[in-house]
């Protein structure tokens, strides 16, 4: 079985010491592909130099996180729009909004969502997609250009049953990452992950974060990593009432179809 991981933070501090053995190590979990997710200035241009590092394995994203949209300007339109010329840059994104910790004004935050759901609309490449406590705002501004928009993924999907509705209802894509083997906030995700449907589905670590609490033995540095990711396919898997392989093996057609890797 093959698997890509759609969201990894590889440029985080926390890889900088041993990140070749990091790939090392998913390249023998079968992991085929990594995305490494850009959501910063700095952390775009990273991931787009990771990516070309590493040809035909890691890719990249390049977006602004809601946290940091207070830094949008004039300037990163044009360094997203450069980084996206790169064939190794597959989405824009990581954008949204996040109103669980406010990190940026919300309006702030939406206008850094709308201008770079302007950017996807003009490269047409897909979206990378956050939402967090912000559902209403977030498909509101997202239906203000729906029938513009490339395909897109709500990546670390985490809400509610009537929230991932409206998302599948309006064509979208879902991420499912090891918050799911959370039994502390991710119980509801086990009956959700039954809903989407096989070709809208993929899965992802978000390392280093959200290390998978089902995992055992824990790693004792506590750090979240792409070779973990077969491991939440399992649970996804069992939650869905599947074989392995199978969710596995749609997972990663579509994600490389989504992505459009070749």
């Amino acid at each position: 079985m093959d698997y890509i991981d759609i969201g990894a933070n590889l440029t985080h501090e926390s890889f900088a010491h041993d990140l070749p053995a990091v790939l090392e190590r998913a390249r023998a979990a079968s992991i085929d592909r990594i995305i490494v997710t850009g959501a910063s200035r700095s952390g775009s241009v990273e991931a787009q130099q990771l990516a070309a590092t590493y040809p035909g394995f890691l890719y990249a994203t390049a977006g602004l996180h809601p946290h940091h949209a207070h830094d949008y300007d004039g300037d990163m339109d044009d360094l997203f729009r450069a980084l996206l010329a790169h064939p190794e840059v597959v989405a824009v994104g990581e954008t949204g909004l996040d109103y669980n910790r406010d990190f940026s004004p919300r309006d702030a935050q939406r206008f850094a969502f709308e201008q770079q759901l302007n950017i996807a609309i003009a490269v047409q490449k897909p979206l990378f997609l956050h939402s967090r406590d912000a559902h209403a705002d977030f498909v509101a501004i997202l239906d203000a250009v729906r029938d513009r928009l490339p395909p897109a993924v709500v990546h670390c999907f985490t809400g509610e049953r009537d929230e991932l509705v409206d998302l599948l209802d309006r064509g979208f894509f879902i991420g499912i990452t090891g918050w799911i083997c959370d039994e502390r906030r991710g119980q509801h995700l086990r009956e959700l992950a039954k809903l989407i449907p096989a070709d809208r589905l993929m899965i992802e670590t978000d390392a280093p974060y959200l290390l998978p609490r089902t995992l055992k033995p824990k790693p004792s540095h506590r750090r979240n990593e792409p070779a973990f990711l077969p491991h939440i396919c399992e649970e996804i898997a069992r939650d869905r009432g599947e074989d392995v392989a199978a969710t596995a093996r749609n997972a990663t057609a579509t994600a490389r179809d989504f992505f459009r890797l070749p």
